[in-house]
């Protein structure tokens, strides 16, 4: 049987277990030109909490009664007749959280698990690197010699976002929550310093850690830390909006309050989807793993097993328990 998360409600606030059901049914067979994927490690996100809700956005949302949508790499375990993918191959793409699927390729990219593992390519070679390389370098456009902020440092994105300020040659402040976090930010990452949220005044740390201002700052939390951020910026600074999760669950959204600190510094604020970069995948992956095997960037995962543990290891994404990417394994062994 295959086991599906489906989407029952639209949760308002913080998602309850309630907000999906697990359900059984038959296993899929494929259509002439699809394929049969069995899915072994899905993404988890903090995008999954917009996805949910029914409203415009850069992707339409996940429908009622449908599977939670997730990123997913997975074995195809039957082919019939797909032009490219064959019993064996490993995909990346769109399965959901579901045991198996079929599709018919659209959005799935096979890749050589001989070269990284399978949760790499759903982390650091997957769309979480993707949105670090191209958010800072595209959208951030640092320099040399920067100053770079990143919050959510300790995460998924933030961790690259940061790695990726030092090689290119910043200065690169991180904001995590907590002693554990912000030293393996500092000592196993390589940043600069890190900034305890949840344990110093964030305007009197920025100042002391940032005492000429900040550059560039990849903003992935939102509210206060976002109004913090404002207040150090320096002339012609860019903010990378690529995240808030610090108001996902909200029901009334605090929006920045320093924001006329762009205007005095003749500021950017642009936000960044990563979908927007599809084309050049390749390009960011190439790099990132040449970056890797070199010993310049370090990725970590965070596994966790059982569909049915879906919801406790969600809310993880919400709590800051966890460190780097949070990935659910699904296959059962």
């Amino acid at each position: 049987m295959n086991k599906q998360l489906i989407l029952k409600n639209r949760p308002v606030g913080m998602p309850t277990e309630d907000t999906w059901s697990l359900v059984e049914s038959a296993i899929p067979e494929p259509k002439e030109g699809e394929v049969l994927v069995q899915t072994h490690y899905i993404s988890l996100d903090p995008a999954m909490r917009g996805w949910m809700n029914d409203s415009k956005s850069y992707i339409p949302p996940v429908a009622l009664d449908d599977v939670m949508r997730a990123g997913t790499i997975g074995v195809v375990l039957k082919s019939n007749n797909h032009p490219n993918f064959n019993e064996g191959d490993v995909l990346t793409g769109w399965g959901g959280v579901q045991q198996y699927f079929t599709t018919n390729g659209e959005g799935h990219f096979k890749v050589d698990t001989s070269l990284a593992p399978m949760t790499k390519y759903i982390g650091a070679l997957g769309m979480p690197g993707m949105t670090a390389y191209f958010g800072i370098q595209e959208v951030g456009k640092i320099k040399e010699g920067e100053v770079v902020l990143v919050s959510g440092a300790a995460g998924a994105v933030g961790s690259v976002v940061g790695q990726i300020a030092k090689i290119k040659g910043c200065t690169v402040v991180g904001v995590a929550g907590g002693p554990d976090k912000c030293k393996y930010v500092v000592e196993t990452l390589g940043f600069d310093a890190c900034v305890d949220y949840k344990n110093e005044n964030l305007y009197t740390a920025l100042k002391q850690n940032c005492p000429k201002g900040i550059d560039v700052y990849f903003d992935n939390v939102g509210g206060e830390i976002l109004d913090a951020a404002l207040s150090r910026i320096r002339r012609h600074a860019r903010i990378v909006i690529c995240g808030a999760i610090s108001q996902y669950n909200e029901t009334s959204v605090q929006g920045p309050k320093n924001y006329l600190s762009l205007l005095v510094n003749r500021a950017t604020m642009q936000g960044m989807v990563v979908f927007d970069y599809a084309d050049r995948y390749k390009e960011a992956a190439m790099q990132m793993g040449m970056w890797m095997m070199e010993g310049k960037l370090k990725t970590e995962e965070d596994v966790y097993e059982g569909i049915e543990n879906f919801y406790e290891t969600f809310t993880r994404l919400f709590s800051g328990d966890k460190r780097g990417k949070l990935v659910l394994k699904l296959i059962e062994e």
